[in-house]
């Protein structure tokens, strides 16, 4: 039967998009049983010639000196890397100990003491830390920062002022277009785990490609010009991964979730633009920067060009608006060696450090780079979001040079049932949540 005039096509909206993922790729990095400390010097040499230009506006009146040089009470600002003493910090040297530990048990998310100091370090020597303006509560080993004070009798350095790198210039926010175009966060999908809903996961992949709801909500879904999955999308199961040759049978278990992933994101990439960035749970390098999936697990969603394995960190850029984000160790990382009011907190310090992952590599993992550090922030992005948080949350942060960044923390979806979505033209901020439970 032929209906009078044709029906109405929905097209979805397009977005330039730019791949900024090269400082976190590793490929001519050789590995020749270089130490830790290249990195720290690295990152040392890069944020001490920002923060020495930085000096001259906050105390033109002050020498700035190296550690070697501080004589007793005389003010001055000295610049280095901080290092946070920890009474509860656990180390793997306690489990050869001679002697049963006296250390107290601790909570496992968290290992602050009253007793935790700060001292600061640089090529010269160190110095221990004291005084109010400097809570070792709020700083983490491994942050660059200039500190105005006065050695004391005692030997330390009494800190009368901090100043940290601050947020990084910002490439201006597009003008407004007048144009809704979303793009959709989501992480956590863990499929495979106990947690994890396959109904779930499949109203999320229907809505995004536009088959569900009335014309009304496909109209929304074809505003989605991208969508971006932040770690541990697969959860395989830990009893197989025992060392032993595996059985035919335990071999097709293993692949299970990741052949189930494969066909929702085949879903996906058919009609929006994708990009997978590894997480903890997931088959990639444990320490950061976490390199790509092998595109070898996705054999259906890979043969679109608009499926992208990446990096975690990863950056890129669509229609101008800058995003940045990670899988979430940095910011769970952060919470074990510091506190805070909220997630978005640890967020905006690692802005204001101008640095994605402060504690790597000293309690997280990460590559040992010699002649630089990919994890310094040297454009402050306009969305900043980090994966596998308990719940969502959002804040809108604004610098003291006109900088505006979205924060975001994308809840794990096996277990919220939620997505986010920004809006590209405002930087506005809301939930998908989807439930398959009936009152």
């Amino acid at each position: 039967m032929e209906i009078d005039g044709e029906e109405a096509r929905l097209q979805r909206k397009q977005a330039t998009y730019i791949f900024l993922d090269e400082p976190f790729e590793i490929q001519k990095e050789t590995y020749r049983g270089q130490q830790y400390s290249q990195i720290y010097f690295a990152r040392l040499h890069l944020m001490r010639a920002l923060l020495y230009s930085l000096v001259p506006n906050w105390k033109p009146h002050l020498p700035i000196c190296t550690v070697l040089e501080l004589e007793e009470g005389r003010e001055c600002v000295i610049i280095g890397t901080l290092y946070k003493h920890m009474k509860l910090k656990p180390s793997i040297l306690d489990e050869y100990s001679k002697e049963r530990s006296t250390t107290p048990l601790v909570k496992p998310h968290n290992f602050m003491h009253p007793d935790d100091h700060l001292v600061l370090e640089d090529e010269s020597g160190r110095v221990k830390l004291g005084g109010a303006e400097l809570l070792p509560s709020a700083y983490v080993t491994g942050i660059v920062v200039a500190l105005h004070g006065k050695e004391t009798s005692a030997g330390e350095f009494l800190v009368l002022d901090v100043l940290d790198a601050g947020l990084a210039p910002q490439k201006e926010l597009p003008l407004n277009s007048g144009e809704d175009k979303y793009v959709v966060l989501v992480s956590g999908l863990n499929v495979g785990s106990g947690t994890s809903n396959p109904l779930q996961f499949q109203l999320l992949v229907d809505h995004i490609t536009g088959h569900l709801g009335d014309e009304k909500e496909q109209g929304i879904a074809a505003e989605i010009v991208h969508v971006v999955i932040a770690g541990n999308s697969i959860e395989i199961p830990r009893g197989l991964l025992n060392g032993q040759n595996l059985a035919s049978k335990d071999q097709s278990r293993l692949f299970e979730p990741i052949k189930e992933l494969d066909i929702l994101l085949t879903q996906i990439a058919a009609g929006v633009p994708l990009d997978i960035m590894p997480g903890p749970n997931d088959p990639a390098n444990f320490s950061l920067p976490q390199q790509p999936l092998n595109r070898c697990l996705f054999p259906g969603s890979a043969t679109y060009n608009t499926f992208r394995s990446c990096t975690n960190p990863h950056c890129f850029e669509l229609d101008n608006v800058r995003f940045l984000g990670t899988s979430g160790q940095t910011i769970d990382d952060l919470q074990k060696y510091s506190e805070a009011n909220d997630q978005l907190e640890f967020m905006e310090r690692t802005l204001r450090w101008r640095h994605l992952a402060p504690t790597a590599p000293n309690t997280l993992g990460c590559y040992p780079f010699t002649d630089r550090d990919p994890f310094l922030v040297e454009s402050c992005p306009h969305v900043y979001f980090a994966g596998n948080q308990q719940k969502f949350e959002t804040r809108l942060l604004k610098g003291s040079d006109r900088q505006l960044v979205r924060l975001v923390c994308i809840p794990k979806f096996s277990e919220t049932g939620v997505a986010v979505v920004v809006n590209l033209k405002n930087l506005e901020c809301h939930t998908l949540s989807f439930g398959t439970q009936f009152s």
